[in-house]
């Protein structure tokens, strides 16, 4: 059993609660829809789908899955290896379009636009809806192209803009006063939490909405682990945040709401307060206190 499974596989309901940030605060149009078995409405939802299916050929990954996702706020998504998380987390940005034999059924939307429409930009989708995977992935480039790299494809900009944006974004990611002596050097030199904080910084120089995270800090120690948290507070001031991640106490900590899956469904969504210490579905309760997963 790994560490992660032997800590989640301690915890009780009880336990999760000190996780979290601050109190569940009752509200009965939340607490009516959670007695009607459905999520509560969420208010200036940015990414949104309703009866959502996704299909690997004629493996059905994803099933019927409606949820709104608001925005300036972290979503988590959990549930165990295989139940789609990361499937639904790619379908946001359309990351899913190069794998072949997919399709999709059902509704699936980002700020309104139907991003199933053969007439979306995708290109200018991922600029809006941007990713960071699960093992950092920085170019073979200095620290500095790394970072500037969607600008020079993006074009328009000259060598001040460019720096500027560099800078900026390297300060919004919490890298920047470690790295501003040595730009010029290889990003490959840095530390695994470090390009981790480096591959966000890249994300953010191109102005994004929304950030998708798939596991940020499961390659990372618990120390680089903590920083990337903390950017994640940080930034969901300005982003709206949507992060899969297999640790428990993580989703806790740094989520406003979350989603369980398991085997392609969205079995509850909820405000990370009351999954967490009172879930409506007996499956959600069961994993999130580790008895299976």
């Amino acid at each position: 059993m790994s560490t992660d499974d032997s800590a989640r596989a301690s915890l009780s309901l009880p336990s999760m609660a000190a996780a979290l940030r601050r109190p569940a605060v009752r509200d009965a149009a939340a607490e009516s829809a959670r007695a009607a078995g459905r999520p509560p409405a969420t208010s200036g939802a940015t990414l949104m789908t309703r009866d959502f299916s996704l299909y690997y050929g004629a493996t059905q990954a994803l099933r019927a899955v409606s949820l709104e996702i608001p925005s300036t706020s972290v979503t988590a998504i959990i549930g165990p290896s295989g139940c789609g998380k990361s499937t639904l987390l790619r379908s946001f940005n359309r990351m899913n379009d190069m794998i072949p034999g997919v399709r999709t059924e059902g509704e699936i939307r980002f700020t309104g636009l139907d991003l199933r429409a053969p007439s979306t930009d995708v290109v200018e989708l991922r600029r809006r809806v941007g990713m960071v995977f699960q093992r950092p992935n920085p170019f073979p480039k200095s620290i500095f192209e790394n970072v500037a790299f969607g600008l020079h494809m993006k074009g328009g900009m000259n060598r001040g803009e460019i720096e500027g944006r560099v800078e900026t974004s390297l300060r919004r990611a919490a890298l920047w006063d470690e790295v501003r002596d040595r730009l010029d050097k290889s990003a490959l030199q840095l530390s695994g939490g470090q390009q981790q904080r480096l591959c966000i910084a890249r994300c953010l120089a191109v102005e994004p909405e929304v950030i998708l995270m798939d596991e940020p800090a499961s390659a990372l120690d618990p120390s680089a682990t903590a920083r990337i948290e903390e950017l994640v507070l940080e930034l969901k001031r300005d982003y709206t945040i949507v992060v899969v991640t297999h640790n428990m106490q993580q989703a806790a900590r740094i989520s406003d709401r979350t989603a369980f899956m398991l085997t392609g469904t969205l079995v509850e969504y909820d405000e990370t307060a009351f999954m967490f210490t009172s879930p409506k579905e007996k499956l959600t309760e069961e994993y999130i206190t580790g008895r299976f997963g």
